[in-house]
């Protein structure tokens, strides 16, 4: 099936609306959502066995940095690649590759008797981990034929990416209450192996299109897109302003650039660039992308404000953030039997304005008031914004043709990468701005340089002073980050009304298939 120039959906093989999924394909979904769960949990888990495994394996800063960030990175860039190479060699058969080399590395990762070795396993679990998610999209845009079916298929899939980010922290934790720290990579292991078992039974055996063997050329040029562009962004919102970091953003642009121009060149190309000329993948692109940058951006800060204002352990911070987590799951459920019978673009601008609701209520959050403002505000906001991932990513699975099912499925995924690496740093940034303006004046005159910079700079330096001056630095700094993270929120208010307003003009012709 696809979208046709009007919006509407037409089916590509004469009755194919009727073609409606059985308990085969419910089974193949539940198999397809035992990786969804392993990645986003792997993103999350390493928070809290990063300070063990750090202490055992004499990890540098630098070393620490890549076994967070390496998995990440090389997701992002290849997804592109792997999206595309699924669409030529069959996804069933890239998952099933993926998914023994990721259980493979995850016993190397488990087990390396060095930081050196650890950073490579985590950098081979990230291009393991980017056959899985194109993958798994596009047999699900081939399992789910009906529009509507496909539609609850993929909020499903979605809200178990959500669920196992949630629960990273709490598993990380239960498993290091335990045993060791390679624990966290061995939990991944028996799902791989039920992975393995279970798919040749219950995943369509797609042969993909067997054209020849994917442009080097082009893979370089994407993955150098990516990867510039996310590590730039990361390093510039962490306050690093050191020319590679402020070289990488245009360097990455630059190579996307060129990449754009040589697939218009290639007769068989890496990423088919008529996807984008259909309006609502488009425009959910564009939606998906800002939506993201929102989540990312806002996580960035509460984060810091549960640790560094109220005080939080990192665990006790984690269950703070479950709750918006767990929205965003449910929202995903919902989005798609609400789009039944009101349809997506209703639902979606429906549910930005709501998110816009909990944004503004971040605007009243207090230093030290507490967490829960911030937690309700967040579960309102993230449950809004929860329809945009679950019916975004089925207008974009669902336009593209089911030859290019993997390329469309890859191009959704790595802009929710670049949407939370850009919210991280733009957000992140105007946060910095403000914390900075608001410490000109609001921090004692005695205040080190350190202080003024940042909230952890202040935290490091109330360290060095007595108890008095080291509590009124504190409140003062508090206060400072606080009017950051009420004028990011302000800005992520009206970026969400906006996106509401952009679902209604662009999207207000798509609609769900009626059920045969």
């Amino acid at each position: 099936m696809k979208w046709t120039r009007g919006g509407s959906m037409t089916s590509e093989v004469t009755g194919e609306a009727g073609l409606r999924a059985g308990g085969r394909e419910w089974a193949g979904l539940a198999v397809l959502a035992l990786p969804t769960v392993l990645l986003a949990l792997d993103n999350t888990v390493l928070f809290l066995a990063l300070p063990h495994l750090s202490a055992d394996l004499a990890a540098t800063p630098v070393q620490q940095l890549w076994i967070m960030d390496g998995y990440g990175f090389l997701i992002a860039g290849f997804l592109v690649t792997m999206g595309s190479l699924g669409d030529r060699i069959g996804r069933r058969r890239l998952l099933l590759i993926g998914a023994a080399a990721f259980g493979a590395v995850s016993v190397v990762a488990a087990y390396a008797p060095s930081a050196e070795l650890l950073v490579a396993a985590r950098m081979l679990l990230g291009v393991a981990g980017a056959t899985l998610m194109p993958s798994a999209l596009a047999l699900i845009r081939l399992m789910f034929r009906d529009a509507r079916q496909r539609g609850l298929a993929v909020g499903v899939f979605v809200s178990c990416f959500m669920g196992g980010g949630a629960i990273g922290p709490l598993v990380g934790g239960v498993l290091l209450e335990h045993f060791w720290w390679g624990s966290v990579f061995l939990a991944g292991v028996p799902v791989m192996v039920l992975l393995l078992g279970a798919a040749p039974f219950v995943l369509p055996a797609d042969r993909g299109s067997g054209a020849g063997r994917p442009d080097l050329g082009s893979v370089a040029l994407s993955l150098g897109a990516v990867l510039l562009t996310v590590y730039g962004l990361k390093e510039l919102a962490g306050g690093e302003g050191h020319w590679p970091a402020l070289l990488a953003v245009p360097a990455g642009v630059a190579l996307g650039y060129t990449f754009v121009r040589r697939q218009r060149r290639l007769a068989d190309p890496l990423l088919d660039l008529r996807l984008f000329g259909d309006r609502l993948f488009g425009a959910a692109l564009v939606i998906l992308l800002l939506a993201m940058a929102l989540q990312g951006g806002s996580y960035l800060l509460a984060g810091q404000y549960l640790q560094l204002v109220e005080g939080l352990s990192p665990l006790r911070a984690g269950l703070w953030l479950v709750p918006p987590a767990l929205a965003l799951a449910a929202g995903s459920l919902a989005a798609p039997l609400l789009a039944r019978r009101f349809g997506p673009a209703v639902v979606i601008a429906a549910g930005m304005a709501v998110s816009a609701g909990g944004f503004a209520l971040l605007t009243q959050v207090e230093p030290a008031g507490g967490p829960g403002l911030l937690t309700a505000g967040l579960v309102i906001a993230f449950l809004g914004a929860a329809p945009v991932g679950a019916l975004g990513i089925d207008l974009i699975v669902g336009s593209a043709p089911p030859d290019k099912a993997g390329s469309a499925s890859s191009v959704s995924e790595t802009s929710g990468e670049l949407g939370i690496a850009l919210g991280v740093a733009l957000l992140g940034s105007v946060a910095a701005v403000v914390y900075r303006a608001s410490a000109a004046t609001g921090l004692p005159g005695a205040a080190p340089d350190a202080a003024r910079e940042s909230l952890p700079g202040a935290a490091a330096a109330a360290a060095d002073l007595p108890p008095g001056a080291a509590l009124d630095l504190l409140a003062a700094a508090a206060g400072a980050f606080t009017s950051g993270l009420h004028v990011v929120a302000g800005v992520a208010a009206a970026v969400s009304a906006g996106l509401g307003v952009l679902a209604v003009v662009a999207l207000r012709r798509a609609r769900t298939q009626p059920e045969s």
